[in-house]
């Protein structure tokens, strides 16, 4: 898998929904919604950049290839996850998506630590 590309798409994504929520659901949306879309939005970006500096560090030889993979993969399911179910339970209003977003978060910890045992071992 091609990481960088993948956390670069993941920025610029970043970006779109968060001029989209800026702009095109300001006036839509509750303040209570309008959080929530912003955190969603606040947690993909700062994902989205571990993802691209993870997927740096084997071009460094700081990392193995499958370690940073496998940080990647974690982060990646967290973006999906944890910003995912946050955008869509902001926007439909729809509570139960709630329930999916630990998973993600559970993930991002999941990332982080590997990313620290990985280090520590180099």
């Amino acid at each position: 898998m091609y990481w960088s590309a993948t956390a670069s798409a993941s920025l610029a994504l970043a970006v779109i929904l968060g001029a989209f929520g800026a702009h095109g659901l300001k006036d839509r949306l509750d303040a209570y919604s309008m959080s929530v879309y912003e955190k969603a939005v606040f947690y993909h970006f700062i994902h989205a950049l571990g993802l691209l500096v993870v997927s740096l560090l084997p071009r460094l030889g700081i990392l193995t290839k499958s370690r940073a993979a496998g940080v990647c993969w974690l982060l990646c399911a967290g973006i999906v996850l944890f910003s995912g179910s946050l955008y869509v339970l902001a926007v439909s209003g729809q509570r139960i998506l709630g329930a999916i977003t630990p998973f993600g978060g559970l993930a991002f910890i999941a990332a982080w630590l590997l990313l620290a045992a990985s280090l520590a071992r180099s």
